[in-house]
């Protein structure tokens, strides 16, 4: 018998509009020490899935239907497994704390402000292994040492905003792991992490499932570390289980058309020059869903039946289920075959054009200690960045690389306590002579794309109004009229209906809300665009229309684009020229192609080898 067992689990959310079916009739078996992994987009239901497990629903959720039993062991009998959603609330509180961990997607609204991070993980480990504060303190000190948090014993006298987001998801998977538990459910765990941490905390986690046994639930749209990390894959689309499969089978042959589609709108630098396949259309709302199959909207194979009946999981082989009338048409599935739209073809059109160069940018911060004296700690170290027009320029690196900084140089965003040596010069001029002419004579040329697409636009602002105000306060040479024909313009460029405009931000999926989020940063005209992150929180379906919706953007406009990620991949597939910095150092720069196909330096190969692949 597997450690856990799930039969049957249909969860329901009240809300103003209906009954929400956030899950319909999950099951599936995690066995001692291996790994079952749940992908699928945003509103599929896979964190519901690991809050159901959990007993962590909101207020509004209710459990309907269905088992969820944790076993004594892989070869345990009825007898001595649990049914969790049976049990007293006292007692799943120490069933939680003991054998089911829980590494939550946002750890900032997870830990603690006002208690320290070693108050807080000496306080769980207390609770549940029994030992005392001292034993708990050097343990705390271990396990931030073992997720790759350097200075772990100072960091433990540490608040959580006195970390990076990166560093506050290895604390709370450290306070996961530190009471050994059964089953880990991971909800994306790896989401604020760099390719070096990343791939240490995946090999943490390898480790424990080899010494103690540990099972584990992983959540992630990260296809690529499904494939490193995972035995059985389960995608869930609208609440359901709609493919199940070995993690082999699943990757050689998806027979799902969303399955399909969802490995097929993955970048890779065998697509450079080419648009990425895009699967249009969103999961469709669960309030009282009707019959019928939940993604035949969305479907290029759908048959009249399929918004009548409801197709079933069947077995298309014994290790291999799939909820589709038509998965035994393999013409569809086969890895290459078409099945989803392509929306484009090749781009072109950049120039040699130098719109934008750093010369030898240095930054450095002020350390504490010392009062007469200064003592700046250098964080970026005269680099030399060349954007040309139409052109991609990536930025790589670890956390703490110096990334950000540059970014922020750029912009004129550092404040006052840095030191800055070295210049930036836009079309051969330093920046502080554009500055001289207003606002429109720099800040309009130089825009931003934040990583997160909610908290970056007003909530209580219409679109159209988060679109008008860069042109207020950047472009005031330009009327009423002339406003709102750049802001009809720009939410045309960005595929977005003009009804949008009269919408807030939260009606909108993530991925509609960073083509917003583009369109307010394109509305100014801009000859640079600078990226941080930009896809780093979007499903894989959904960064594929972000990336095809740049690069075309680019071939449009002719735009200047510098590149801050972590995802090597979305680095192969779009930047023309790649900077590695590592300590604000650049240790190796080169073209795309050349740098991943023959990297010099230790460090860059190191972040290659790193960086999880399909």
């Amino acid at each position: 018998m597997s450690l856990l067992n799930i039969h049957g689990l249909t969860t329901r959310l009240a809300s103003e509009a209906g009954w929400v079916h956030a899950l319909d009739d999950i099951s599936l078996a995690i066995e001692k020490g291996q790994t079952f992994a749940l992908v699928g987009e945003s509103g599929c239901g896979k964190s519901m899935t690991a809050l159901s497990i959990a007993r962590l629903l909101p207020d509004s959720g209710a459990i309907v239907a269905g088992q969820v039993r944790l076993n004594e062991s892989s070869a345990g009998a009825n007898s001595n497994s649990t049914d969790v959603l049976r049990i007293s609330e006292t007692a799943m509180r120490t069933l939680r704390g003991k054998r089911i961990a829980m590494i939550f997607q946002e750890p900032g609204t997870s830990l603690n402000p006002v208690m320290t991070v070693g108050d807080q993980l000496t306080e769980i480990i207390c609770l549940h292994t029994g030992v005392n504060k001292a034993q708990a303190l050097k343990e705390a000190e271990a396990w931030l040492g073992r997720v790759g948090i350097p200075e772990p014993k100072k960091r433990l006298q540490q608040y959580p905003f006195e970390m990076s987001g990166g560093q506050k998801q290895r604390v709370m998977i450290a306070m996961a792991l530190s009471v050994k538990p059964d089953l880990l459910i991971a909800d994306e765990p790896t989401t604020a992490l760099d390719v070096s941490i990343q791939a240490q905390v995946l090999d943490l986690l390898k480790t424990l499932q080899r010494e103690q046994g540990m099972a584990m639930l992983l959540i992630t749209h990260d296809l690529a570390i499904v494939k490193q990390m995972a035995d059985t894959v389960g995608l869930m689309y609208a609440g359901q289980l709609v493919e199940k499969a070995s993690t082999a089978e699943f990757f050689a042959a998806p027979r799902h058309p969303y399955a399909h589609a969802l490995v097929k709108s993955l970048p890779s630098q065998a697509q450079r020059g080419q648009a990425l396949y895009a699967l249009e259309g969103r999961v469709p709302s669960l309030v009282n869903p009707k019959p019928g199959c939940r993604f035949a909207a969305r479907c290029l194979h759908a048959q009249e039946n399929c918004s009548q009946s409801t197709p079933q999981l069947l077995a298309a082989t014994q290790t291999h289920t799939v909820r589709c009338f038509y998965h035994a048409d393999l013409s569809f599935t086969k890895p290459g075959a078409g099945g989803v739209n392509s929306v484009g073809g090749s781009f072109s059109g950049a120039t040699s054009k130098v719109v934008l160069q750093t010369v030898s940018l240095s930054v450095a911060y002020p350390e504490k200690g010392g009062l007469l004296r200064k003592h700046f700690k250098p964080v970026l170290n005269k680099l030399d960045i060349t954007l040309l027009q139409g052109r991609t320029v990536a930025l790589v690196g670890e956390s703490g690389s110096g990334k950000t900084t540059a970014a922020r140089a750029l912009l004129g965003l550092l404040g006052s306590n840095a030191k800055v040596d070295g210049d930036v010069l836009m079309d051969s001029r330093p920046l502080r002579q554009w500055a001289e002419r207003g606002p429109e004579g720099w800040r309009s040329k130089i825009q931003f794309v934040f990583q997160d697409p909610f908290a970056s636009l007003n909530p209580r602002h219409r679109i159209a109004e988060i679109l008008e105000e860069p042109l207020l306060s950047l472009r005031p040479d330009l009327d009423a009229t002339a406003r709102k024909a750049r802001v009809l313009k720009v939410i045309d460029q960005v595929s977005m209906p003009e009804e949008a405009l009269a919408r807030f931000p939260h009606e909108f999926s993530g991925g509609q809300r960073q083509r917003i989020a583009i369109a307010r940063a394109l509305v100014s005209e801009p000859r640079i665009l600078i990226c941080d992150e930009p896809t780093s929180a979007l499903d894989v379906s959904v960064q594929a229309q972000i990336l095809n919706l740049l690069k075309r953007l680019q071939t449009e406009t002719g735009v200047a684009m510098l590149f801050i990620t972590h995802n090597l991949a979305v680095v192969q597939y779009l930047a023309d020229e790649v900077v590695v910095l590592r300590h604000g150092d650049v240790v190796e720069r080169g073209s795309a192609e050349q740098l991943f196909a023959n990297p010099q330096h230790a460090y860059t190969r190191q972040l290659i080898d790193a960086a999880p692949v399909l």
